[in-house]
């Protein structure tokens, strides 16, 4: 357990008992960027392992929370303040949604469309159309498929890579990174489970067809990374190619190519990425991270507030974000320094 979610688990019981209005005035920055994947009301083996997705009703919650404290701002409008320095009365958000998963079209856009909310969606171009299924939803399934299915418990008990022991299989399923992603297609291959078919089953990605309507409608498309990485397991070298080949489908596409966010983290991510890809890029604005409330030393690269943590609430979330923040400051620690 992380301390930030040591520091939420002993602060939370104590923030709920205060509205929100005794934390905003402690708001470090005007405009907040939350960050979310999807929406769903269904059980979904190919993300529920993964994070705890919000069901329609705390969606709505959130959103409805948010718009009695924020303005809601689309990314024209987020590249104005932040360019122009333009100050507002009250402070603004920017959401966006990583991963382009297949819900943002089918719950997530009818219900922002109604609130006339617009966001920026970070999509990873090769699962685009359903192509492929992503390394992370591929482990998911996996799992969800083993859990209480003992024929496969049996079969996955014999697999050379992993022990006798159920937990430790699961657990080392899920562990599995980027550089070992094929492990994925050998359990898959050994449990005879077809990722293509449940693919063309339960389609998990948009559409180029709905990239399309999503944009004309005013929703940003953006870069998320080409196959979704953990970029501080890749040379710098592969940092800057699997970022550049996303970037160069969103020109292709004429989606935003002013703008990428990090898959999973920036987290010890060096200057000298950021140095080559604004350089390479020169309609590149800015760059996104994950890590909640916090300055960057590097001042184009932004930190978005991850909303699906636990069972909280986006105020349970922004509030303990405030209280964290405020706390690091007196320590220093509320900026992340690049080497």
């Amino acid at each position: 357990m992380s301390f930030k979610t040591k520091f939420f688990k002993i602060s939370n019981p104590i923030t709920k008992n205060f509205s929100f209005g005794r934390f905003s005035n402690l708001l470090p920055f005007g405009d907040q960027i939350l960050v979310y994947h999807l929406v769903s009301d269904a059980d979904l083996k190919h993300a529920k392992h993964l994070f705890p997705y919000r069901s329609v009703k705390q969606f709505e919650c959130d959103l409805n929370f948010l718009s009695k404290h924020f303005d809601f701002i689309n990314w024209e409008t987020f590249l104005k303040q932040k360019t122009e320095k333009v100050t507002t009365k009250k402070p603004t958000i920017l959401l966006t949604f990583d991963d382009g998963y297949a819900e943002f079209y089918d719950i997530i856009y009818p219900i922002l469309k109604r609130k006339g909310i617009y966001t920026i969606n970070f999509i990873n171009p090769k699962f685009i159309d359903n192509k492929e299924l992503m390394w992370r939803n591929k482990a998911s399934l996996l799992v969800s498929e083993i859990t209480g299915n003992e024929t496969l418990q049996s079969k996955i008990s014999q697999f050379p890579n992993f022990g006798n022991d159920l937990k430790i299989n699961l657990d080392s399923i899920l562990k599995i990174n980027y550089k070992s992603r094929d492990q994925l297609d050998l359990i898959a291959d050994h449990l005879e489970i077809d990722f293509d078919i449940y693919l063309k089953n339960k389609p998990v990605y948009l559409t180029t067809e709905q990239l399309l309507k999503l944009k004309n409608d005013g929703f940003g498309i953006s870069s998320h990374g080409w196959d979704h990485p953990l970029y501080n397991q890749l040379s710098l070298e592969d940092q800057l190619a699997n970022t550049q080949q996303s970037l160069d489908y969103m020109r292709e596409n004429e989606f935003l190519n002013d703008s990428f966010a990090f898959p999973f983290t920036d987290h010890l991510v060096e200057n000298r990425f950021f140095d080559s890809i604004f350089k390479r890029n020169t309609d590149l604005k800015f760059t996104f991270g994950a890590a909640g409330l916090k300055l960057d030393s590097y001042t184009k690269n932004l930190q978005r507030i991850p909303i699906e943590i636990g069972n909280y609430s986006a105020e349970e979330i922004l509030k303990n974000e405030i209280l964290y923040y405020q706390f690091l400051k007196k320590f220093n620690k509320n900026r992340i320094i690049r080497s």
